[in-house]
């Protein structure tokens, strides 16, 4: 069985044109993690570019993109089940799975087989919690502890209130059944360009977005219904454009905050990946200023030792 290759990277970073490169190569399959590329109508500001999934006139299959409409809530838990289901269909025939995204918590829902994930959100106790401070969170999150405790991540606010919110389930609800998350046999390799490199390729990319449709498609889905609110909820391209849209601020001011909030991301992405190493995954990071042959032949150098 081959194992689980992984391509990890910020965004920018170009991980979806080496996994395809790599999947032309190895005869390999491509999952998305990418906690927004799941939703159908999502395609410019998520960066989907489903054109990269073409080699020399061969599609490359791709699994976890455009899978549910936009609007719609989809949760760790949620992805950890399709990502199995799609995982399991790749190696039926005989193919290799890559996991390719920069959604850290997906990553490591798959990499460390999150057991907790299904335990249910609850909005009316969120929307209380939202409104007290770290240190009274800090404080109800010790005075509720439980088998989650040890491993709860509370390194921002809205992982606190999970964390507390999986706890109070837990206490509430002690006949609940903790599922056992298979954790694939997995090789990481991740890809950081230098931060000036990064910044280059955000703006631009912003720029080409901005001037080919993306503002008319978060038009689109608000005509289609989509409460701003939800569009907002997204984040990034979703939130600043429908700001604009309703009239909250000017292109300018609009592109400016998001190029600084798109560049904030990428660096939270790389926070987020040094935890998991921090947490015992090990990430072999290839140089982004080598060629796209270079790195493969090192992946493949990696995997064949590895096996």
């Amino acid at each position: 069985m081959p194992p689980l290759i992984v391509i990890l990277g910020p965004t920018a970073s170009g991980k979806t044109h080496l996994a395809v490169q790599l999947a032309h190569i190895i005869d390999g399959e491509i999952i998305s993690a990418d906690s927004r590329q799941v939703y159908r109508g999502m395609d410019i500001g998520t960066g989907k570019d489903l054109d990269e999934f073409e080699i020399q006139g061969k599609k490359i299959p791709h699994h976890l993109i455009d899978i549910i409409d936009a609007g719609e809530s989809y949760h760790i838990y949620q992805f950890q089940q399709d990502f199995q289901q799609a995982y399991n269909d790749i190696l039926q025939r005989g193919k290799t799975p890559i996991l390719c995204g920069g959604s850290g918590m997906y990553l490591e829902a798959v990499l460390k087989g999150y057991e907790f994930t299904a335990i249910p959100i609850d909005l009316p106790a969120r929307e209380k919690l939202l409104e007290k401070s770290i240190e009274e969170l800090l404080s109800i999150f010790e005075a509720h502890k439980s088998i989650y405790s040890e491993k709860s991540d509370t390194s921002t606010k809205k992982r606190l209130i999970r964390a507390i919110e999986i706890n109070l389930f837990l206490k509430n609800n002690p006949d609940f059944k903790i599922t056992p998350q298979n954790v694939p046999k997995a090789i990481i390799f991740g890809i950081n360009p230098s931060v000036e490199l990064r910044r280059e390729r955000i703006t631009k990319r912003l720029t080409n977005r901005l001037a080919n449709g993306m503002i008319a498609e978060v038009q689109t889905l608000l005509a289609k219904g989509i409460p701003a609110e939800k569009l907002i909820f997204y984040g990034l391209e979703y939130k600043f454009i429908t700001q604009y849209l309703n009239g909250e601020t000017d292109y300018q001011t609009m592109f400016e905050k998001l190029k600084v909030a798109i560049h904030q991301f990428a660096k939270r992405q790389m926070t987020y990946f040094r935890k998991m190493e921090n947490n015992g995954l090990i990430i072999n990071w290839l140089s982004p200023e080598l060629p796209f042959n270079k790195n493969i032949d090192t992946i493949l150098r990696e995997i064949a030792d590895f096996q």
